[in-house]
């Protein structure tokens, strides 16, 4: 069967072209394994050959602590990015910016006061007793 399959490439109308060579590439670092932090991109330089370039890892933007969902006005960076900016840029001017969103605030705020007024309350009928 496989020698009737060449036959047929052979003799087809359609002219058969073999596969290129392609270009070895090697890493350009020292890890040489396909892992999550080693990702590489293939770019041709100026010169016509092929080459590896490193490629870092896509950032997750912070997400707030009670719900998970992302947090807005805040850049989605990698941690060291983070280090490198001011306390200014990695929170918002509000109670629990930067680690919680404002529909959990806005809960932990109605909560508080929910549960002092019924301490309040039951002050009120333990006096009346």
């Amino acid at each position: 069967l496989a020698q009737a399959g060449l036959l047929g490439l052979l003799l087809s109308p359609t002219p058969y072209t073999l596969p290129k060579m392609v270009q070895r590439l090697t890493y350009r670092r020292q890890c040489r394994y396909n892992t999550k932090s080693n990702k590489q991109r293939t770019v041709k330089t100026p010169g016509g050959k092929n080459v590896f370039q490193s490629v870092q890892k896509a950032a997750k933007g912070p997400k707030c602590g009670d719900c998970g969902k992302a947090l807005i006005g805040l850049p989605a960076l990698r941690p060291m990015e983070y280090r490198r900016l001011k306390n200014r840029e990695k929170r918002v001017s509000r109670a629990y910016g930067g680690s919680r969103c404002a529909g959990c605030v806005r809960m932990r705020i109605m909560r508080a006061f929910l549960i002092e007024e019924q301490k309040c309350v039951k002050q009120l009928l333990a006096e009346k007793l």
